[in-house]
Formats: C-alpha cells, sequence, structure tokens
C-alpha cells in the first residue's frame, strides 16, 4: 500500500474539473475527490488536537462526501457505494463525538473569560468533566484510525474514485437524460421543493423539526456547491443564501443540544458550580429564543424572488 502522502498525491493527479457533459455518476467521481483529499490532509491534525478546527474540517469532509453519495445514489449500484459509506459513517461518528465536545468546551471557555474569579473557578469543574470526556473521545478516535479497517477502507475509495467507468453503451434510438447538464436542475429542484415544503411549519417548529430543516437545507447546498463550476456565477451567491439559513438553524440546534446536555450535569455539581452553570443555560436559552423570532424573517428571506431568481439563473447557464 502506498503511504499517505504518498496516496494524497495520487488523488490529486487524478483531480479534474466536472464538465456539464459528464454523466452523474462521474461528476459524482469528481466532486467527491477533493473532499477525500481533505479529509486525509486533515487526519494528522485530528490526532493531536492542536487546532480543533482540524476535527472540524474532516468531519466537513466526510460530511460533505456521505451527503454526495446518498445524493447522488440513484445513478450508482448500491453494493458499489455501500462499503463507501460504512467506512465513512464509521470515521464521522467519532469525529463527530470529539468535535461536539470541541465546541461545548470552547464555549464554556469564552463565557468563563466574562465571569469575576469566584465564578471562573466554579464553572472551571464543569470544564474539566467534558474535557475528561473529550479524552476519552479522543483516544476512541485515534483507536479508529490507527485500525487496518480504516487502512483498507481509505486504499479501497481512492481506488473506486480514481477508476474512470466508460459509459453504458445504448441503443441510438433510445433517448434518455444521462448527463450533468440533463439531470440536475431536476434534481436540483426536487431537492429544493423538499426545503420549501416546511414553509407550514416555520412559525411553530420545535428543535426537531427545524434542525430536520437545516439537514434539507445542507443537502442542497451540497448538491448546488458541488455543480457550482458548471453553472452560472449567481450560484454561488445562492449557496451563500443557503449557508445563512444553514447558519442560522445550525446555532439554534446547538443551543438547544448544549441546553440538554448541561442540564444532564446541573443535579451532580456543587452548589456554586450549578449555579454559575444555570446562569449559562438561562443565557443559551435567551439567545435561542431570540433566534426563533428571527427564523421567520430569515425564512422570507430566503424565499424571495431575488434569492430564487440567482437559482433559476445559475441553471439557465447549463
Amino acid at each position: 500500500m502506498p503511504t499517505h502522502t504518498e496516496l494524497i498525491d495520487s488523488l490529486r493527479e487524478h483531480m479534474h474539473p466536472i464538465m456539464p457533459e459528464n454523466t452523474m455518476a462521474e461528476a459524482g467521481r469528481k466532486a467527491l475527490l477533493p473532499d477525500f483529499v481533505s479529509m486525509l490532509e486533515h487526519e494528522a491534525g485530528s490526532r493531536t488536537g492542536a487546532d480543533i478546527e482540524d476535527v472540524h474540517d474532516m468531519r466537513v469532509a466526510t460530511r460533505r462526501m456521505r451527503s454526495v453519495l446518498r445524493l447522488l445514489s440513484a445513478y450508482y449500484k448500491p453494493k458499489a457505494i455501500r462499503p463507501h459509506l460504512r467506512g465513512l459513517r464509521r470515521v464521522a461518528r467519532v469525529l463527530g463525538t470529539v468535535r461536539d465536545l470541541d465546541v461545548l468546551i470552547d464555549n464554556l471557555q469564552q463565557y468563563q473569560k466574562t465571569l469575576d474569579e469566584g465564578a471562573r473557578a466554579a464553572l472551571q469543574a464543569v470544564i474539566e468533566y467534558f474535557d475528561h470526556e473529550r479524552q476519552y473521545a479522543r483516544r476512541d478516535l485515534d483507536r479508529t484510525l490507527d485500525k487496518s479497517d480504516y487502512r483498507r477502507f481509505t486504499h479501497e475509495y481512492a481506488a473506486w474514485l480514481t477508476t474512470e467507468r466508460a459509459a453504458r453503451a445504448s441503443d441510438s434510438d433510445d433517448v434518455h437524460p444521462s448527463q450533468v447538464r440533463h439531470l440536475l436542475p431536476s434534481l436540483i429542484y426536487e431537492h429544493l421543493g423538499v426545503v420549501r415544503a416546511y414553509d407550514a411549519m416555520i412559525a411553530d417548529g420545535d428543535a426537531v423539526t427545524l434542525h430536520a430543516l437545516r439537514i434539507e437545507f445542507k443537502r442542497l447546498r451540497y448538491l448546488v456547491s458541488m455543480f457550482s463550476s458548471v453553472m452560472g456565477s449567481s450560484a454561488k451567491e445562492f449557496v451563500s443564501e443557503i449557508k445563512t439559513v444553514q447558519d442560522h438553524l445550525g446555532r439554534m440546534n446547538d443551543l438547544h443540544v448544549a441546553q440538554d446536555r448541561l442540564c444532564e450535569l446541573l443535579p451532580t455539581l456543587d452548589a456554586a458550580s450549578a449555579a454559575v452553570l444555570d446562569a449559562y443555560i438561562d443565557s443559551l436559552r435567551a439567545e435561542e429564543e431570540q433566534l426563533r423570532v428571527q427564523t421567520i424573517d430569515v425564512w422570507k428571506r430566503f424565499n424571495s424572488k431575488t434569492v430564487q431568481r440567482q437559482l433559476a439563473t445559475a441553471i439557465a447557464a447549463l
């Protein structure tokens, strides 16, 4: 097997731009390659933990690849992509555990800086509790990345991504859409339709519903981003609008999840630590409520003619 560095160098040699005339399957492989390279490039940093952004970037790469494989699953044989999805899921699970704790601890530390000396000391017990959890999670991450299963997955996945498949021959009278320029418009609007179906739920949607909407926005964003190079320039503007909504919903979900997790810890703390943590939870609750009030305006902005015209113009370029 090639070394880690040799594998990355080999993958870079196979990176080529997506063309409108590519089949969806080949375009998907081209789209997956940069994210796979990014995953491998951030592996070393994820192991050391020196910069928490390495875990974040490696996790984002795995999530994007899983989404792409699911979005384009109709264009691959299930048995061809199943092992790759399984390998990515294993890596994403351990990365996600570390990342969630990284964010939770970082937010607690930022809040800690705003407190007086006594309150800072009281909150330190909470930070140390979650840091202890993170140490276990990081060891689990290292064990996963050290396993032969992981190395086998990366090399088999690399081979699949870099092996060109000829388009299946068809009868000259058999006309059917197969290329990116044929299929992409309907695929994008299909996912946009799923997003817009949440319209009636925005005003009173609970945390679970809004988190589900965020996932649908993520899939739409990945789809448009993946093919933005063959679409009109306004595709990037549309992706930026999606990111605004996604970040808004993502922050709300992070706040909700953090509250649940911190509330579970409250009964185990001494009085001083519990009081400081309770005040922090109240601040999270207030921010979540403020964001909830703003959600309707964020939703209206996304569904405006101005934003939707960006997508239509980008697709027209195909």
